[in-house]
């Protein structure tokens, strides 16, 4: 019995880090979609200004506005290529703590396997002490029945 206890002491510290490893997930989750959702808002800024740029060269519009156009395209693009790798950064560092997370929900399943198996244990060592008992005492019962 004393096992078990020591065991479930050690599965209230791998449920410990497993919240500690959960809330460092969520975290990092919401920290990617911060920067996923820029990159988004970004890449449609883009395309909205692509298509206005089509639309300048389309029409009769001044060189300097079709310049200023190609400057902002230009200025997304590298606001972009910087998101991209922020966003890359975020993804790694979620993967990174989903995969610890992963660890510790194992750990705390195994331990958990653990406890229950030393408690069937213990049940059936109880109950096989209690039947070998209880024959003991129908013996003496039979044997002091037959010598009366």
């Amino acid at each position: 019995m004393s096992q078990t206890v020591s065991l479930t002491k050690l599965l209230n510290v791998r449920e410990n880090e497993k919240k500690v490893a959960q809330k460092a997930f969520l975290n990092s989750q919401e920290a990617f979609e911060k920067v996923a959702t820029k990159l988004y808002e970004l890449l449609k800024k883009k395309e909205m200004a692509e298509e206005s740029y089509d639309e300048f060269i389309q029409d009769q519009t001044p060189v300097e506005r079709i310049k200023e156009q190609i400057t902002y395209i230009e200025n997304l693009n590298d606001a972009i290529i910087h998101l991209q790798r922020e966003v890359q950064l975020a993804r790694s560092q979620m993967e990174k703590k989903q995969q610890h997370l992963t660890d510790a929900h194992i750990e705390v399943k195994k331990f958990e396997s653990i406890i229950e198996n030393r408690k069937k244990q213990e049940t059936d060592r109880r109950a096989k002490l209690e039947k070998a008992f209880m024959d003991e005492i129908s013996i003496n019962q039979y044997l002091s029945n037959q010598n009366r």
